[in-house]
């Protein structure tokens, strides 16, 4: 066989090879386990998906949300989880401390701008946002959470209605810009604008001292009836900033900026109008406390809504009169969701409880690859790999078996998800739910 024939073998045999071993990789997520050891080690090797689990969706009474990454804005009304409305608290600060708006200043126009990066649910329903000037302080080191509202004074600056074009350029005169949400603030009353324009020139001198002066602005969401969206936006992004277009006795057309920085102090205020319109489901098991029906189905939502909380009551006698090595522990739980417009969040966050303080678990130290989290699109399955934290439950590391929680938002980002979902119950009753039941899979091994 001459050299090119073998060169062409060769090649041959290791592309089957590699279509081999892509297709071996490919497991079902509610069958991981039991090939982590060689043939030769797994004659003591048992897996079991039968230990005891609980679950049930409880509410958060709010979410910490103070210098949240990003601003959300807007309301949506859900099918299953009801009415959600967000608004937002935030100071904008001067572009610059030294300022000189020239003799006999005039306003021409006041307008709030917001960059568009995302939006969850339909864009095409109506939106109403009316904007308010803050009377309390806002302070960048304290907490704010999602529940929390502010004085406002009553002079209304902005009552707009609009349909969001998250995608849509923007054009302002003759110049097109990214797609952003204009709000004009003197349309309705020039007190403010005129309030900005016409102060000394000192308060423009540090940003503690305009703080003082313009406390900030509360961005409010009126509900909608139905349908709906929160709106995403980027407020690192130069487009969202409030400029004042104004003139003087020697130029026609003059702007000064505001900016939002990271040293803006600002958190989203959250409403879920106490679920008053959700689905009767939802309603009874997370606000009548009806444990038993997460047999059936489970809910999970952002914002500071639903987390589900679960429990393994019998995990600490596992291992009892033996010693097990835990090989692999997953904890596996499938989407139910039949909506294609409000999609699932895109990673979840699970947490111990001791003594009310949200823990992490000791497998989170392996990275997110390992541990999971993140939302399978193919097979709509999320998991969670507790094979170490299990391992120290039956050792007896840990001395009580503490509730354990899962939530759309983690206690300590920034990052404040909206999108919510339906989970398969532990025990459902149809029979064809009961393959992507809510359930721990454990593979071990005994070792006397």
């Amino acid at each position: 066989m001459n050299t090119t024939n073998r060169i062409i073998l060769s090649s041959l045999f290791l592309s089957l090879l590699a279509v081999l071993i892509l297709f071996s990789c490919k497991k079902d997520p509610y069958q991981i386990g039991v090939d982590l050891l060689p043939p030769s080690d797994t004659i003591n090797v048992k897996t079991t998906d039968t230990c005891t689990v609980t679950a049930c969706t409880v509410r958060l009474d709010s979410i910490h949300t103070s210098n949240c990454a990003a601003f959300t804005l807007g309301s949506l009304q859900d099918p299953v989880f009801g009415n959600s409305t967000v608004g937002i608290y935030t100071q904008i600060l001067p572009s610059s401390t030294s300022v000189e708006f020239g003799t006999a200043p005039v306003m021409d126009s006041l307008i709030l701008m917001l960059y568009y990066s995302a939006y969850y649910g339909d864009t095409t329903t109506m939106q109403r946002v009316r904007v308010w000037e803050i009377a309390q302080d806002l302070n960048i080191d304290s907490a704010y959470f999602s529940n929390r509202q502010m004085q406002v004074y009553p002079n209304l600056l902005a009552d707009m209605s609009f349909k969001p074009k998250p995608k849509d350029s923007v054009t302002v005169g003759t110049t097109k810009y990214a797609a952003h949400l204009r709000i004009n603030l003197g349309k309705i009353t020039s007190y403010f604008s005129n309030k900005l324009l016409t102060c000394p020139a000192s308060v423009y001198s540090s940003s503690a001292l305009f703080s003082i002066f313009m406390k900030g602005l509360y961005i409010e969401s009126v509900p909608v009836s139905s349908g709906g969206a929160f709106l995403n936006f980027d407020i690192s992004n130069s487009t969202s900033k409030m400029t004042m277009y104004f003139h003087n006795q020697t130029t026609d057309s003059l702007t000064y900026s505001f900016l939002f920085d990271e040293s803006c102090a600002r958190f989203l205020h959250i409403d879920h109008n106490q679920y008053f319109d959700a689905s009767q489901e939802l309603k009874q098991q997370a606000l009548n406390h009806d444990s038993l029906l997460g047999k059936e189905m489970l809910y999970l939502e952002g914002l500071g809504g639903m987390r589900i909380k679960f429990r393994m009551p019998n995990i600490m006698n596992f291992g009892k009169n033996r010693k097990i090595a835990i090989n692999d522990a997953l904890l596996l739980f499938k989407d139910a969701t039949t909506d294609t417009t409000l999609n699932p969040p895109p990673q979840l966050v699970l947490v111990r409880d001791t003594a009310g303080i949200y823990r992490n678990l000791i497998d989170e130290l392996e990275g997110t690859t390992y541990y999971g989290g993140i939302y399978n699109k193919t097979t709509q399955v999320y998991y969670f790999r507790l094979t170490r934290y299990i391992q120290k439950m039956i050792t007896g590391y840990y001395a009580t078996n503490n509730e354990l929680y899962i939530m759309a938002n983690n206690p300590a980002s920034a990052i404040v998800y909206p999108q919510r979902v339906r989970l398969t119950g532990y025990n459902p009753s149809l029979p064809g739910a009961r393959a992507s039941r809510f359930k721990l899979q454990i593979t071990y091994t005994i070792l006397h």
